[in-house]
């Protein structure tokens, strides 16, 4: 539970720690951009404590207060960076939830925040399983895809390397045939074996280009596979955080 300074140094409209503190003629202090949205919501000045009505528009920083807060910020950032566990970098607590909205775990003092109004929550270890049988359908589907790649590099192993037997096996029947023959026909046995020999290369060559082309697929693939592997790996707060760049 926030502690009762913690308490002190929130802001009355947003909840959260003061930013930018102004003082008012009432002596409350409000965050200046919170105030300004306050004052544009309502149509007219007053304060948002107490409903006094303001007769400035522009109020002097509570430089006090702002120096406050900054210290107490740095000393609570301390206290989590020494924690085993992962805090609220605003609060200081458990990440004890989930928002279904922004994707992040958050704490029970931002969920009864403004910036998480009308937000839905779930505990997290029941958002860890959730998401985690969503993440596991989409690797499913990447893991199909990369059977398909296996095979589809498999299939073209074995008409490249057909090609090539096919190739040689026609080469020498050419050889024999035109042995045979008279002089006058060794022009016509080169040029065959030339033409032969420049389709081989072509065929070669395009069917090298594809399986070039899956094989960077499928390293592209099995890294994809890896990195989200790895990442599922990872504890549950570590998890829910990096889950929305996963997906």
């Amino acid at each position: 539970m926030a502690s009762k300074l913690e308490e002190e140094i929130c802001c009355p409209v947003c909840c959260d720690i003061y930013k930018d503190p102004v003082i008012l003629t009432c002596s409350h202090s409000v965050c200046k951009v919170c105030l300004q949205q306050f004052w544009e919501s309502k149509g007219h000045r007053e304060c948002p404590y107490c409903r006094r009505k303001c007769s400035k528009e522009i109020f002097q920083p509570n430089l006090a207060l702002r120096n406050l807060c900054e210290v107490f910020l740095q000393e609570r950032s301390k206290r989590a960076s020494a924690g085993s566990e992962v805090l609220c970098s605003l609060h200081s607590e458990k990440l004890k939830l989930f928002c279904l909205e922004d994707k992040q775990p958050v704490c029970v003092v931002c969920q009864a925040s403004k910036k998480h109004t009308n937000h839905k929550f779930q505990p997290v270890d029941e958002a860890v399983l959730d998401l985690k049988e969503l993440l596991m359908i989409k690797l499913e589907s990447l893991q199909k895809k990369l059977k398909v790649f296996e095979e589809a590099k498999l299939s073209c192993d074995e008409t490249a390397k057909h090609v090539k037997t096919q190739a040689q096996h026609t080469e020498k029947q050419i050889m024999e045939e035109f042995e045979k023959l008279h002089q006058f026909l060794r022009d016509e046995e080169a040029a065959r074996i030339a033409v032969l020999r420049e389709e081989e290369e072509q065929k070669s060559q395009m069917m090298k280009r594809k399986i070039e082309k899956m094989s960077k697929g499928f390293s592209s693939l099995s890294d994809t596979i890896r990195a989200i592997e790895e990442k599922m790996r990872a504890d549950d707060v570590t998890f829910l955080q990096n889950y929305k760049s996963t997906v």
